[in-house]
């Protein structure tokens, strides 16, 4: 039943003229795998983003964040970048060492979902994220680092702050203080390479640092034998 439904809305998208319900019809289909995914094994999909349709792809990305742990992947494009948003088994270790996220052990912070802007603890310090409405208009120019090559030794893998798998090859940060996950334009002001990353962790914990990225953004980003670079960040819209 759900699959011929889906197949029905799926084949008027080439049919309507109007945008506005080829979009509706879009959203109504992907509401109704939704509650489907908390039982399956595997789950992908992938769009071709423009400006107008970016809303779509966010509402797909948070299929994932809102199905069972470890269940579910789902694929998206932004532009040129192709995100893929997997949940991590909660057995897995955590790629920063947060003591707690929003009063709760980190773990059943992500499990009952309240880490997208809770206040969290590293190491005795509290960090308070900032608001959706504040990271909306977010811009800001500072020092990057990159991480990964120490996840590459765990078993397994590893665990974003926001319970997604990390894969260090692909274009993601962590951030301390915006909403997760999030999407920003990082350029080099070095050299002038910009990117569109997805922000799914914690961090850097490190002073006078704005970014951390993951090294696949870092070799992209043309600063992954160097360290450190100086950056812009500003928030992409997803409106």
């Amino acid at each position: 039943m759900l699959i011929a439904f889906i197949s029905r809305a799926f084949a008027c998208l080439g049919t309507y003229q109007n945008f506005f319900w080829r979009l509706t019809l879009l959203i109504v289909a992907i509401s109704g795998i939704s509650p489907v995914l908390a039982g399956c094994g595997f789950f992908s999909t992938s769009y071709d983003i423009a400006k107008s349709t970016v809303v779509v792809t966010y509402k797909t990305a948070k299929i994932a964040t809102d199905v069972t742990v470890g269940t579910c992947k789902v694929a998206y494009k932004i532009g040129r970048y192709t995100f893929e948003v997997v949940m991590a088994p909660l057995d897995w270790p955590m790629t920063h060492d947060i003591e707690s996220i929003d009063g709760m052990s980190p773990k059943e912070a992500i499990e009952k979902g309240r880490v997208k802007n809770a206040p969290y603890v590293v190491k005795g310090k509290r960090y308070v994220p900032m608001s959706i409405e504040k990271a909306l208009i977010y811009t800001e120019t500072g020092v990057a680092s990159w991480y990964g090559r120490e996840t590459q030794r765990q078993k397994g893998g590893s665990m974003t702050a926001n319970g997604e798998a990390f894969d260090p090859r692909k274009p993601t940060a962590a951030h301390k203080y915006l909403p997760l996950p999030m999407h920003v334009r990082v350029k080099n002001l070095d050299n002038g390479k910009s990117m569109i990353v997805r922000v799914n962790d914690r961090g850097p914990f490190v002073d006078n640092r704005i970014i951390d990225l993951s090294s696949g953004a870092a070799k992209e980003l043309g600063f992954y034998r160097q360290g450190l670079a100086r950056v812009k960040i500003e928030t992409v819209q997803l409106d």
